[in-house]
């Protein structure tokens, strides 16, 4: 299967915030323009959070217009499901191989959940990370664009599977559905594959997985989030406490040469926000951070001022050691205060581990044959007309992320042409 919209087409990889804004920058001045999306929705790491910076907004402000920017514009056509599998030729004239995985719901769809009320089957929700079950077929959160279920077939009994198919009254279960594979011929790439959350796991003395008291700051995003595991409230899982202390970990993974290298650039920026939505919902809950440096660059330093002097949250200069669960469902923290040299133990209900960001495309791009720097992001090279965006490129935040699609796109459209 070959689709083309001419030479002159820019190809765009990952659909999170960075993709939407470098499809339609391109599409919007005249460019025909592919999006591919490996996940079954647009919209990325954005939809997840609760809040983003600048302005503090809940994802729906920046994404729902976009998508709607993006059903309304004819020259942009998705893929979701769908990974590059292999790229050849040169800028003006690329020949992109694809493969769209199969979804088992196709665009008959209407997401009205008949196939959800008789699927007894669940599975982890991987959108919550894990903290919350949902249908084996599935919408895979409210917001999903495009709005369409997909069906875990793995998951489900042959009986589901025919009870799931016999519910829909659209004919949109297609059980027989096989993977598709396809060309596209495009005169440059786009690549913003986004970010990953570090594996909390290799951090292994932070024992991330010896407690539901250990989180990770994304899955802290669910959690505030009206749409996550407890519906916006903030308790702690597996016993769901109101938790009256919290502990932030910071660089999780970031500024060691073990794991990550480099500043991942947000996770102060996060850990302060998160403090804004402990403060809302528990004005009086003991906050402790453990750091190397605080970092929040330009526009964030006052954000943070608001917080420094709260009387009930305390900064310690000093990395954790170790992390050590408890009887009661708590964690104890234990770090050395690298200003007293003193080591210092806080038992708290919930500890927050502020991973770092980890390009998502890793391996895949060297096999693809992308210029890559040591830690894994793109690089983007011009005379080729392969550009990189957003995080992709490097660790930064969703407001420098759009500045960077925008940059890509302008330069892309000049090699499609």
């Amino acid at each position: 299967m070959s689709d083309t919209a001419g030479n002159g087409a820019v190809l765009v990889v990952g659909g999170g915030m960075s993709g939407l804004t470098a499809a339609l920058e391109a599409a919007e001045v005249g460019s025909d323009v592919f999006l591919v999306e490996q996940n079954a929705y647009l919209g990325g790491r954005v939809a997840q959070l609760n809040q983003y910076f600048p302005k503090l907004c809940p994802p729906n402000c920046g994404l729902e217009i976009n998508f709607k920017r993006i059903k309304d514009n004819r020259r942009i056509r998705t893929y979701t499901l769908t990974t590059v599998t292999s790229v050849s030729g040169g800028p003006g004239n690329y020949e992109v191989k694809l493969e769209t995985a199969p979804r088992y719901i196709n665009a008959n769809c209407t997401a009205c959940g008949d196939c959800a009320a008789v699927c007894p089957e669940e599975i982890d929700d991987s959108f919550n990370f894990g903290m919350s079950k949902i249908k084996a077929v599935n919408l895979p959160h409210e917001m999903a664009f495009p709005r369409r279920f997909i069906l875990n077939k793995d998951a489900c009994s042959g009986e589901t599977l025919e009870a799931i198919k016999a519910a829909c009254k659209y004919n949109a279960v297609e059980l027989d559905m096989q993977p598709k594979t396809f060309t596209l011929q495009v005169g440059s790439i786009i690549w913003s594959t986004g970010w990953n959350p570090y594996d909390a796991n290799k951090i292994t003395q932070l024992n991330f997985n010896s407690s539901p008291a250990i989180i990770t700051n994304m899955m802290m995003e669910r959690l505030a989030a009206d749409n996550g595991p407890t519906k916006g409230k903030i308790l702690r899982p597996g016993d769901n406490k109101e938790p009256e202390s919290f502990a932030f970990v910071q660089c999780a993974g970031s500024r060691d040469e073990n794991h990550l290298e480099y500043c991942s650039y947000i996770c102060c920026m996060a850990t302060f926000k998160q403090i804004s939505y402990i403060r809302e919902q528990y004005p009086e809950a003991k906050i402790y951070v453990y750091y190397i440096d605080l970092r929040t660059p330009g526009r964030y330093e006052h954000f943070r001022e608001k917080f420094i002097d709260d009387p009930n949250t305390t900064f310690i200069k000093g990395k954790v050691a170790d992390i050590v669960a408890e009887r009661d469902g708590g964690v104890t923290v234990v770090a050395e205060n690298a200003l007293t040299a003193n080591k210092v133990s806080q038992k708290v209900d919930l500890c927050i581990l502020a991973t770092g960001m980890q390009p998502a495309l890793g391996e895949a791009g060297k096999a693809l044959g992308l210029a890559m720097d040591g830690s894994g992001f793109v690089v983007s090279e011009p005379e080729k007309g392969i550009f990189a965006a957003g995080c992709a490129k490097s660790a930064v935040d969703v407001h420098t992320s759009g500045q960077s699609s925008t940059a890509a796109a302008l330069k892309a459209i000049q090699i499609a042409r």
